[in-house]
């Protein structure tokens, strides 16, 4: 899987949604580019499944690139782009890519493969958007770069307390499933030219920053009551807001067996949140609340003891929202279900695609029990209209308080 990215992070800005749209389909255009020029130069056949804009914390990042090794290049670029491009491949990525270019396992050939390749992609990715904007941009020789984690991304990127913009690809290589990575990290007054508002409907960098935040202590509540209610130790990995095509919302899921269920929320804003527990976790937590040992079909007292979780656990996401915007937000009762992620959604994007191309979607995972590998996820799904509505009206009534410190709405 091809995971192409850009970033960004710094001072308060105004988004224009459409200009979110327009770039979304530039970064797929890029990373469509990108694989071309892999498929071309390594004979590898691939096919970009995912887009997605995230707004992400330094922590996230960690999250995504943590515990692996990753060799790649970096790039950097002139106006109206001026930034840093990195791509980097991990072991397995790598390794493809060598093992088609390289005779043998000379480490100067390696080397000298994964800046050819490299440089070729990221042209081929900053080529895409040059093109949009009906201009050149210069960009430097490839330089290589190889590390652990966030070491092989640049300081802003790595260490920052600010939020980032990330413009993701997934691409993925039709034989095998193998991670690159993509990032570019635009100057903030490049982007900011490039993205700013420049008529009605635009929503600020800060609101959006805010909103994450509340999502956050909405996920903590959860988890929160889930310790409460099961004694098992909980915590919240990562939580990131994505602006994604409705298409592209069932490859964010997955096709994993989950066990959950879907709410339909109603208020300001309205939308959907889909609490989907991996099944070991889902065990471990109805478990605890029965203190049983159960296997098999689920029973009719398992599956209300797992509603009973996940009223709770959408209560706590949904009402740090309303608490916040001032607003009242009611949710359906959660009915039992056990499918694959996509399937479960599926009604859910079903009914908002009736109405809009791309969307908002809130993606929280928590870890419970022990074991980092027992995950319950949350994805939220606000209707977009509702929500640009509700922060701007969070902004006017609130704005000295987040301007200062977003924490203090809290």
């Amino acid at each position: 899987m091809l995971r192409a990215t850009g970033a960004f992070g710094g001072e308060v800005m105004e988004i224009d949604i459409h200009s979110l749209k327009t770039y979304n389909e530039l970064a797929k255009e890029g990373a469509e580019s990108a694989a071309d020029a892999l498929s071309e130069l390594a004979g590898i056949e691939t096919r970009v499944e995912v887009t997605d804009v995230s707004l992400l914390s330094a922590a996230d990042l960690q999250y995504e690139f943590a515990g692996r090794e990753f060799a790649g290049v970096e790039v950097a670029s002139g106006e109206p782009l001026s930034g840093e491009t990195v791509l980097v491949f991990d072991d397995e990525g790598r390794e493809m890519i060598t093992s088609n270019l390289v005779p043998s396992a000379d480490e100067q050939l390696t080397e000298s493969a994964i800046l050819e390749v490299g440089n070729i992609m990221v042209n081929g990715f900053i080529g895409g958007w040059a093109d949009h904007l009906d201009t050149s941009v210069d960009v430097s020789p490839p330089e290589y770069v190889e590390g652990t984690g966030t070491g092989v991304l640049p300081e802003l990127a790595a260490g920052s307390n600010e939020y980032a913009f990330v413009f993701r690809n997934c691409v993925e290589a039709v034989d095998d499933s193998v991670d690159f990575h993509m990032l570019l990290f635009p100057d903030i007054d490049s982007l900011e030219r490039i993205l700013e508002n420049r008529g009605d409907g635009g929503i600020s960098r800060e609101k959006l920053e805010v909103f994450t935040e509340m999502t956050e202590r909405g996920a903590t509540k959860a988890a929160d009551n889930i310790t409460t209610m099961t004694g098992l130790t909980t915590g919240v990995e990562v939580n990131r807001l994505s602006f994604v095509p409705i298409a592209d919302i069932p490859a964010h899921v997955s096709d994993e067996r989950r066990v959950g269920t879907a709410v339909e929320y109603s208020g300001t804003p309205s939308g959907y949140l889909a609490i989907l527990f991996d099944p070991a976790a889902a065990r471990t937590a109805v478990d605890a609340l029965l203190s049983i040992e159960s296997e098999g079909e689920w029973t009719d007292q398992e599956r209300s003891a797992l509603e009973e979780l996940c009223n709770v656990i959408a209560s706590g996401f949904i009402d740090g929202w309303a608490n916040v915007l001032e607003t009242s937000i009611r949710h359906s009762p959660p009915e039992f279900v056990a499918d694959m992620s996509s399937s479960i959604v599926s009604p859910i994007i079903a009914d908002i695609a009736r109405s809009e191309e791309y969307a908002f979607m809130l993606d929280s995972t928590i870890c419970t029990g022990d074991s980092k590998t027992l995950q319950c996820r949350l994805f939220a799904l606000p209707q977009s209209g509702e929500l640009e509505t509700a922060l701007d009206e969070l902004l006017v009534k609130r704005a000295g308080e987040t301007d200062v410190d977003p924490d203090a709405v809290f």
